[in-house]
């Protein structure tokens, strides 16, 4: 969830519909690369909602993907040095840093020549590291974004199977860990908190509208979340942010799909919000 390279666009009209596929693919690569350290890397971001939901089912609003594939490392990569090994390996594939708008090395964000979807790295905070939002340094040319509420992704989580071709040409098929939906809300609703981006609120109203049967089974999965501090920290964002239609989130949300507001697309994303919160007081009663 790190900004890239460049800034997000703010409607979905900015994101092509092959892009969502790309960004599928590049994962796909990189779970080649990475197939036995996996156990310390898990996806988040902008592609979680292509992977855990059914893109192909009838009637489905179909997700517009993302720009940069965002993959979570957990502390234990700090635990002899194992991010050595992530940077070593992908860089014998070709992977090199991004240089951000200013012509410097982005060292948070690497990339494939020639490739559209680039990669970004984000980390836990650690008791005596860099706030969040800031780097931690790993490497001289590799670090990642200290990101609240991570470590939820490596306890939400779920297998998905990707079946197909690698930015190379190569059929591949593998394993991947993927922040389930419950984490996902809540690491949303953080980035909503920190940066306030239109595609934020959109892809956090999509999982709650999507994934499942809709808002229960993504209340189901936060039932083992509920005890985190972050996750109390993240359900009073969503509390405020969507407190009414005419709130911060339901707004940017409509904003991101009709490049305006819609009262309609806010009074939707307000009711979903407002029925996981009620959903999650039942469960703490």
């Amino acid at each position: 969830m790190a900004a890239g390279v460049t800034g997000k666009p703010t409607t979905a009209a900015g994101y092509p519909p092959e892009m969502a596929e790309e960004a599928r693919s590049m994962c796909l690569f990189v779970a080649t690369i990475l197939g036995d350290l996996w156990d310390d890397v898990v996806v988040i971001g902008g592609l979680v909602p292509y992977l855990i939901i059914d893109q192909q089912a009838v009637d489905l609003p179909r997700h517009v993907g993302t720009r940069d594939l965002d993959l979570g490392l957990s502390l234990a990569v700090l635990d002899a040095e194992r991010y050595k090994e992530i940077s070593q390996r992908l860089r014998q594939r070709g992977f090199r840093p991004e240089q951000n708008a200013g012509g410097n090395p982005s060292r948070q964000t690497w990339g494939l020549p020639e490739a559209r979807i680039t990669i970004d790295f984000l980390i836990p905070p650690t008791p005596d590291g860099a706030r969040p939002g800031r780097l931690q340094n790993l490497e001289p040319d590799f670090a990642a974004i200290v990101t609240p509420a991570l470590p939820l992704a490596f306890m939400d989580r779920v297998v998905i199977t990707i079946d197909g071709i690698t930015p190379l040409g190569e059929r591949a098929k593998r394993d991947v860990q993927v922040c389930g939906p419950a984490a996902f809300v809540i690491l949303k609703a953080f980035a909503l908190r920190l940066r306030g981006e239109n595609k934020d609120a959109y892809d956090l109203v999509y999982v709650l509208q999507n994934f499942g049967a809709g808002v229960g089974d993504v209340a189901a999965h936060l039932s083992v979340l509920l005890q985190e501090p972050d996750t109390t920290r993240a359900l009073g964002y969503l509390a405020e942010d969507f407190a009414s239609p005419e709130h911060i989130g339901p707004k940017r949300r409509a904003s991101f799909i009709a490049g305006r507001h819609d009262p309609d697309l806010q009074a939707d994303a307000f009711g979903l919000v407002a029925d996981l919160l009620a959903r999650v007081r039942r469960m703490s009663q």
